[in-house]
């Protein structure tokens, strides 16, 4: 038995963000949890640049990357998950672990990239204290 699945219900329910981007980087799709993770709405999303939600210091790193993988047609990041910072609206910073599917054109070209995104804010904050905790634990250990 094949079931239709209806793919606009299925981004628009999903709870990790799905972002659509162009060939430029420009935002074409972006869900109700984009919203609630990074605070933009729709409106002010679509259309804009990834820059949106990019903390300034990796743009260029960030923009060198995208680069790359639209010339190159590929990239490591759709079965491995990249963690990075990003920033929400009112410039708070989070941090974000995502992967990522190129799309393509009839012809195969790549035109456009989707992410799906997953808040890792609380998580990475609690290793980062176990971290130090653990430190703290081993030096006083040693002395």
């Amino acid at each position: 038995m094949q079931t239709s699945v209806d793919l606009s219900q299925l981004v628009s329910a999903i709870g990790d963000a799905v972002v659509v981007c162009d060939p430029d980087g420009m935002i074409t799709l972006w869900n109700g949890a984009a919203e609630r993770i990074f605070g933009f709405t729709e409106q002010e999303a679509l259309g804009k640049s990834l820059d949106l939600i990019i903390p300034q210091r990796l743009q260029e790193r960030h923009w060198s990357g995208y680069r790359n993988t639209m010339q190159m047609g590929q990239t490591r990041y759709g079965s491995q998950v990249l963690k990075v910072p990003a920033v929400r609206k009112g410039g708070g910073a989070l941090s974000i672990a995502f992967t990522v599917a190129l799309l393509r054109d009839a012809a195969g070209a790549v035109n456009g990239i989707a992410s799906i995104i997953r808040d890792e804010t609380e998580r990475f904050q609690e290793e980062r204290d176990l971290r130090k905790r653990l430190a703290a634990l081993e030096a006083r250990a040693s002395a």
